[in-house]
């Protein structure tokens, strides 16, 4: 009975994900199509198809200013939303599955604020020793930095463990510190202060390919390694003394996926800038279809999470009449669902 239990649910998640690897797959097509300049679904998928194929570098019959388009302009940029998407859900997996907190995000631990104090730093002073991705570098290194003193207020010098509730005091203190500087930053760019908020506000404007390979690297090798050790993470949901009883090494799992989620998140952010809700709701909002097992919730929120991301850039880009900032659309669209699936929850709860 329970290998037919076991049995049934391995289906079913198959199941999920192959849906949204094929919802992935439309989104992906009709979000090329659409922009300022109307592209039919044929031409998209003569440019994918012929484009990544070897002597595929011309395509006859086909309009220049088109083919640029798509590969040069729309591309780079929608790869690249649905990487970031993808990233922020696994980390979002993997902080509530570490921290045992269900508010538990990508931002949690302060990651977010490290990046944006890195990237105001950057664009107040007017860096520009690496060109167009100074920002981006700086971005990174404020996270990983934020990383680094939070662990090390984390970690008990006697005892040399991490518990949850440390994490999270950690990163509050972190956060509050380095959100109190990017106030100060503000007030000290003045009349620039404008190009700060629309970077904390996200955008995946101007992306090209070298951020496309750059996120993927990362996201996927990131993602390889929490879904190693998915099973370990199932093990630790059940607490410490009963993982350790099981035989697994909870404080080496435990630094090993802190440190791999927030290199994810880290990168995401350095590429798009300050997006919400995304690594919050799409692992609740998941686990109503997959369950609690992280094996399975880890690949199908990565692919929900990337259909999330990339329809709500393409709404931004191609269907209001401007554009406006992603992290401001995606508060918008989260809000009212995590509040919808908190109630359903809460309801759920009560009536047990």
């Amino acid at each position: 009975m329970k290998v037919e239990i076991i049995s049934y649910f391995k289906k079913k998640g198959a199941i999920i994900i192959l849906m949204l690897t094929g919802g992935l797959l439309v989104s992906f097509l009709i979000s090329a199509s659409m922009g300022y300049i109307k592209v039919s679904l044929w031409d998209v998928i003569r440019v994918l198809i012929f484009r990544f194929l070897p002597g595929g570098e011309h395509i006859n019959g086909m309009d220049k200013v088109i083919l640029h388009v798509i590969y040069d302009v729309r591309l780079p940029r929608i790869i690249t939303s649905a990487i970031v998407g993808a990233g922020l859900s696994i980390s979002g997996v993997i902080f509530q599955g570490i921290l045992l907190n269900p508010l538990a995000d990508p931002y949690t631990l302060g990651i977010s604020a490290g990046a944006a104090f890195g990237a105001s730093i950057a664009i107040l002073f007017n860096i520009t020793f690496v060109g167009n991705y100074s920002v981006s570098l700086f971005a990174f290194m404020g996270a990983v930095g934020t990383l680094i003193a939070v662990i090390f207020l984390s970690i008990k010098r006697d005892e040399r463990d991490l518990s949850s509730n440390t994490l999270i005091l950690s990163g509050i203190i972190v956060s509050a510190i380095l959100s109190a500087g990017i106030s100060f930053l503000k007030y000290m760019a003045d009349e620039h202060v404008s190009v700060i908020i629309f970077w904390l506000m996200g955008s995946f404007a101007s992306r090209t390919w070298t951020d496309v390979l750059l996120t993927l690297c990362v996201v996927l090798s990131g993602g390889i390694i929490c879904l190693f050790y998915a099973g370990d993470l199932n093990i630790l949901s059940l607490g410490r003394r009963s993982a350790i009883s099981l035989g697994v090494h909870a404080n080496m799992v435990r630094i090993i996926l802190l440190v791999t989620a927030s290199m994810i998140t880290a990168i995401c952010v350095s590429v798009s800038g300050i997006i919400g809700f995304v690594g919050l709701i799409i692992p609740h909002l998941l686990r109503f279809f997959t369950g609690a097992d992280n094996r399975i919730l880890i690949p199908a929120s990565a692919f929900a999470g990337a259909i999330l991301l990339l329809v709500a850039d393409t709404v931004t880009r191609a269907v209001l009449p401007s554009e406006v900032p992603i992290g401001v659309l995606t508060a918008l669209i989260g809000g009212p669902i995590f509040c919808y699936i908190f109630k359903k929850r809460y309801e759920f709860q009560t009536k047990d």
